[in-house]
């Protein structure tokens, strides 16, 4: 069973706001156009989390927020079957976590920490459903580049895995019948 996540991260209230240069910048807002870009800067709030702080531990179920990491570097972590906590990626600047919990409504299926000081911009999905209201071709738009972030990722994974696989098989099985 999953530790319960730690104190969630907090809002700074001395933070810089968040404008619509900046979430031009990243990959999770492209192609919008800068009226939905300034009205996503009203709404979205940043917060600062500390080294060592963790965001979300794996299996939480009251998921429902992503983030973008705008500054500093964050850890990715996966529990396997035997309990041991693996590394599965490093974030960083204009990299967002947190969607799938978005997307299908299901626990979250990693932990991620902080490494170093970072700020994250942070989509609820209530702001995706009041975008959803007001303009849905916006929402759509993100919406698909949430999916061709997944799919991105999904393609390196498999890389990973069929090089892993193959490694496994030349190592155990193709080394053992020399």
């Amino acid at each position: 069973m999953a530790s319960s996540p730690s104190k969630p991260a907090r809002a700074d209230a001395h933070d810089r706001p968040i404008n619509p240069a900046t979430l031009r910048e990243i990959g999770l807002f492209g192609a919008l156009n800068d009226d939905v870009l300034e009205e996503l800067a009203r709404m979205l709030k940043t917060q600062r989390v500390s080294a060592g702080e963790t965001v979300f531990r794996e299996g939480d179920p009251k998921a429902r927020e992503m983030y973008v990491v705008l500054e500093g570097e964050m850890e990715v972590s996966k529990r396997s079957r035997r309990g041991r906590d693996m590394r599965v990626a490093i974030l960083g600047p204009g990299d967002g976590f947190g969607e799938m919990s978005i997307i299908d409504m299901q626990a979250r299926s990693a932990t991620v920490r902080a490494l170093a000081p970072s700020r994250l911009l942070t989509m609820t999905s209530e702001n995706l459903d009041a975008l959803y209201r007001s303009d849905l071709k916006s929402y759509a738009l993100i919406v698909l580049n949430i999916a061709r972030d997944l799919s991105r990722r999904l393609r390196v994974t498999d890389g990973i895995l069929a090089d892993f696989t193959a490694n496994v098989l030349d190592e155990y099985v193709v080394g053992k019948k020399v």
